[in-house]
């Protein structure tokens, strides 16, 4: 098993497009990156104002889906190129970012797909790339939210295309 932390945006759209990825073990939704554990919360985060980002801890089996597919999606379903913007979602707290858990494994495999990005696809990719930091467990109800909301307007409008994409691009990465 390995894991990763990626920032994409608001985090009920990046836990449900992973959750629907084989090999993809739990998807966590959280917050990392600010410096004060207390105020890694919703209503502090949303702010904007305390360091951190809204993410999603994936924990996956490498053996069925490689790090580099997990990439490759994560860049495929969200805006990599917008710093602190996803669509209608604007502050630091959606910024796109990837926290590595294995220096020597993960990060370069990082750096590789995000050097493809740039060099063979000509974008200017703004995703940040940090070691994990203390990952902070989202309330309860931000777990498996588009599952238990979709016809929440939010989840009605955003969550939809990412998945159309995902069935999409990477078909032969989902669950059955």
């Amino acid at each position: 098993m390995q894991t990763i932390i990626l920032g994409g945006g608001c985090f009920w759209c990046t836990e449900s497009v992973f959750q629907s990825v084989k090999g993809v073990q739990k998807v966590t939704s959280g917050y990392m990156g600010g410096e004060d554990a207390n105020l890694a919360n919703y209503k502090d985060v949303c702010s904007g104002t305390t360091g951190h980002v809204e993410v999603v801890r994936v924990d996956f089996d490498e053996s069925v889906v490689p790090l580099e597919v997990i990439l490759d999606i994560f860049f495929a379903t969200h805006d990599p190129t917008t710093r602190d913007r996803q669509g209608n979602d604007v502050g630091s707290q959606y910024r796109s970012v990837v926290f590595y858990t294995d220096e020597e494994k993960q990060k370069p495999t990082i750096d590789r797909v995000i050097g493809k990005l740039r060099d063979e696809m000509g974008l200017n990719i703004v995703t940040e790339v940090h070691p994990v930091h203390e990952f902070h467990v989202a309330e309860d109800y931000h777990q498996d939210y588009f599952n238990k909301n979709p016809t929440q307007g939010y989840c009605q409008a955003v969550i939809p295309p990412k998945l159309s994409k995902l069935r999409k691009e990477f078909k032969q990465y989902l669950q059955s």
